[in-house]
């Protein structure tokens, strides 16, 4: 890959196929209004033109919201997630000047079908697999989806790519039937990504699988501003519950909790937050932040984020050894494990005509 390159890592698409298809599946398009209103998630003309803007741009694409498995039976949704990879590894073959790399969706209310489609994705090239903050109301270290870690991690050394997902039914208040003002989104989020993040390092997965790679989206949620109530305060682990004995988790555990939360990879997709970037990057470190912008969901469908997180992150006090990890090596090392077969894409890219 040629470094010189912006290469954002956690974008958000739907492939054609799979677009014509949702449109067959989902009844209530209330539930699906912003989707279906992005002309950028759907239309690659719309989106080639955001992206040509930046000749030095190029981006990684993962199935947009909402989860394959909140959409259809377990029955049904091995099909949308068969059509989904396929429809992505299309768009990388044919656009390797704009995409450079795809992840794979996957069905995760039926965990065999996710097993094997897991298996199928990564033999068509797939980089990595999505997996959401929870399945269903489902935490991701339940033991029912221990095989599929396994085999992302332990089998295939692959990475993840972290997503949340929580609705308005999840509620703020116990007195309330739903969230309201949409504090499920801007908040709701983050809590849910740092969440997951706990319960990935205090149920020893980091342990079980040393080769675990995870990219957290949004700038790994509210761990970096909170570090010293993670590192600190969870020291402590036990010291507040009566009812379990935490400590014992602390004992087994080879080193600080706080040092397996730096273990997880964190993009940049905080909708232009300079500050946010750099709290990041004081947690995680330049080795471990890589520049995403979760396009194209902003006001601007997709403009925006690009411009505003590359002006976040040019406007940093970074080196040059810094600023090319954050934009392009770390994107480089964590999509390594594709193989020859990922496109070779060098220098600018002429404008789309």
């Amino acid at each position: 890959m040629d470094c010189a390159m912006k290469v954002d890592i956690f974008t958000h698409i739907f492939p054609p196929r799979y677009f014509a298809l949702l449109s067959d599946v989902v009844d209530d398009r209330a539930a699906l209004k912003r989707w279906f209103s992005i002309d950028t998630l759907h239309d690659l003309k719309a989106r080639f033109a955001v992206m040509d803007e930046y000749p030095d741009y190029r981006q990684v694409l993962t199935l947009s919201m909402p989860p394959i498995e909140s959409l259809a039976s377990s029955e049904q949704t091995p099909l949308l997630a068969r059509v989904a990879n396929d429809g992505l590894a299309e768009l990388v073959q044919k656009y390797p000047e704009h995409f450079v790399a795809w992840v794979a969706a996957l069905p995760m209310n039926n965990v065999e079908a996710a097993l094997a489609e897991t298996e199928r994705a990564f033999a068509m090239g797939a980089a990595g697999v999505q997996l959401f903050t929870n399945v269903l109301g489902k935490p991701l270290d339940d033991p029912s989806f221990s095989p599929l870690f396994d085999s992302i991690s332990l089998h295939h050394d692959k990475p993840i790519w972290l997503h949340p997902a929580r609705q308005p039914a999840f509620s703020d208040y116990l007195s309330e039937e739903k969230s309201k003002y949409e504090i499920w989104w801007t908040f709701g989020w983050p809590y849910e990504t740092s969440a997951a993040m706990a319960r990935i390092v205090f149920s020893g997965m980091f342990e079980r699988l040393p080769n675990l790679r995870v990219v957290t989206h949004h700038c790994g949620a509210m761990v970096p501003f909170f570090e010293g109530r993670v590192g600190h305060g969870w020291d402590e682990l036990g010291s507040r519950t009566a009812d379990e004995d935490y400590g014992a988790i602390l004992k087994r555990m080879g080193k600080r909790p706080i040092d397996y939360f730096r273990q997880f990879y964190a993009d940049t997709a905080v909708l232009g937050s300079r500050s946010a970037i750099r709290c990041g990057l004081d947690f995680f470190g330049s080795e471990h932040v890589l520049f995403g912008t979760d396009c194209p969901f902003d006001k601007e469908q997709g403009a925006l984020v690009i411009r505003e997180t590359i002006a976040a992150i040019d406007s940093l006090p970074l080196s040059e050894v810094e600023r090319a990890k954050i934009y392009c090596e770390n994107a480089s090392h964590i999509l390594a494990s594709r193989g020859p077969d990922m496109p070779a894409v060098v220098g600018a890219r002429p404008k789309t005509p």
